[in-house]
């Protein structure tokens, strides 16, 4: 069985916001992320995907190619190669952590409907709003 990852995408407004930074960072055709620990599952983690956290909310996923310690500028990192393009998934709430967190197969969302309108989906102020108020 697979083992999903999540993580936040930090300073992304959007999901077109992490599309845009990870071709600039990783080059046209390529994605990926940089963490600084090596996971203890990685070899689990090929095959299944890492699940981003934005507006405190699971919004989007990428499969995850490869897992290798590699050399950044900012010394040794971990670097997780994605698969490019981030798939839109069923909005999930998710509370934002430091770094990444494991996710299991059966806990992750479904990626979202062929031609479902992601805006469909509540605006994350008020997403929060109806969590603190326990409606949703």
């Amino acid at each position: 069985m697979t083992l999903n990852l999540t993580k936040v995408a930090a300073g992304c407004p959007d999901i077109e916001t992490l599309a845009a930074r990870q071709a600039h960072w990783w080059g046209q055709g390529r994605a990926g992320a940089h963490t600084r620990f090596m996971p203890k599952r990685a070899d689990e983690l090929i095959g299944g995907s890492i699940f981003w956290i934005i507006g405190h909310r699971l919004v989007a996923r990428q499969t995850i190619v490869s897992i290798a310690m590699a050399e950044t500028p900012w010394g040794m990192k971990c670097a997780i190669e994605l698969q490019p393009g981030p798939v839109p998934v069923e909005p999930r709430p998710c509370r934002a952590h430091q770094g990444w967190r494991y996710l299991a197969a059966e806990d992750a969302p479904p990626d979202l409907a062929a031609g479902a309108d992601p805006g469909e989906a509540l605006p994350p102020a008020m997403l929060r709003e109806l969590l603190a108020l326990g409606l949703v």
